[in-house]
């Protein structure tokens, strides 16, 4: 299938029907649309198609997820992903480049994130964190090299993973298997950003909280209390902070590339 031509974008995100996932896919619908009308002085030719991932496709929280961009004028195609699964990996790139010419957005947005204190940690933990947080990310992106490669962006295609503020060099316990996937991630961002260049962009966000964890102690008072005293800006962040730089990266950010781009509100001073 030849690619379309004009202002249209076609991203895939992964893990995004929920969260920072989510929002990233409000984000870059909205700021691909305006391009598009600005560009052409109308709708003709811009528009965005968003490739989301989930694990259920067919849950009401995607289906949900769907409908909403869908009325913000996205072409929506859902597609069930185990990031953590090769075959699961190969199929969606299988299936995306019988559907499409090209790619100009890949977002690396779906993570595990479970507490593994040292003294119960286990071997399958460590397998499925690295599995789905690091080596997923590097396998679809190879996967979908040849369809980023033919994106008629304005400077090339970009791809954005989202990592963790605290694997740059402010590690929190009890999160081993979690924190070393992410900093491999981060490792992979740099190597994919020599080895992809010039049509590829690769770069990373880095977060501290922009989304808390739904149970668990991080999710009391108390735990986010004491974390956000210790961020500069006083405040949690939230899924459209992160967002934001993932968008700019991905769209915008033409002469960047091999960068992680931290958003904690100063977390990483204090």
């Amino acid at each position: 299938m030849p690619p379309e031509t004009g202002n249209h974008v076609r991203a895939l995100i992964t893990g995004g029907t929920r969260r920072v996932g989510l929002a990233v896919a409000r984000g870059i619908a909205a700021r691909s649309t305006t391009r598009g009308a600005t560009a052409s002085g109308g709708t003709a030719g811009g528009g965005t198609t968003l490739i989301v991932t989930s694990r259920d496709p067919e849950s009401v929280e995607a289906r949900a997820a769907k409908r909403e961009l869908e009325q913000a004028g996205a072409v929506v195609e859902l597609e069930m992903l185990d990031p953590g699964d090769a075959e699961s990996i190969a199929g969606v790139a299988e299936r995306v480049a019988l559907r499409h010419g090209s790619l100009d957005v890949l977002v690396h947005n779906a993570s595990v994130y479970d507490r593994t204190p040292l003294a119960s940690l286990t071997a399958a933990q460590m397998s499925e964190a690295m599995a789905v947080n690091a080596f997923g990310p590097a396998l679809l992106t190879k996967a979908l090299v040849g369809l980023l490669a033919a994106s008629e962006q304005p400077g090339g295609a970009g791809v954005v993973a989202m990592a963790d503020m605290h694997v740059l060099g402010r590690p929190r316990r009890d999160l081993l298997a979690y924190s070393m996937s992410k900093a491999a991630l981060v490792e992979a961002v740099r190597s994919l950003a020599r080895e992809l260049a010039p049509k590829i962009r690769v770069n990373a966000v880095a977060p501290g909280v922009v989304a808390w964890p739904e149970d668990g102690s991080e999710a009391g008072a108390e735990f986010q209390q004491g974390y956000l005293a210790r961020v500069p800006l006083g405040r949690a962040g939230t899924p459209e902070d992160a967002a934001e730089v993932v968008c700019w990266l991905a769209l915008d950010a033409r002469y960047v590339t091999g960068e992680i781009v931290r958003v904690d509100g100063g977390r990483w001073l204090a």
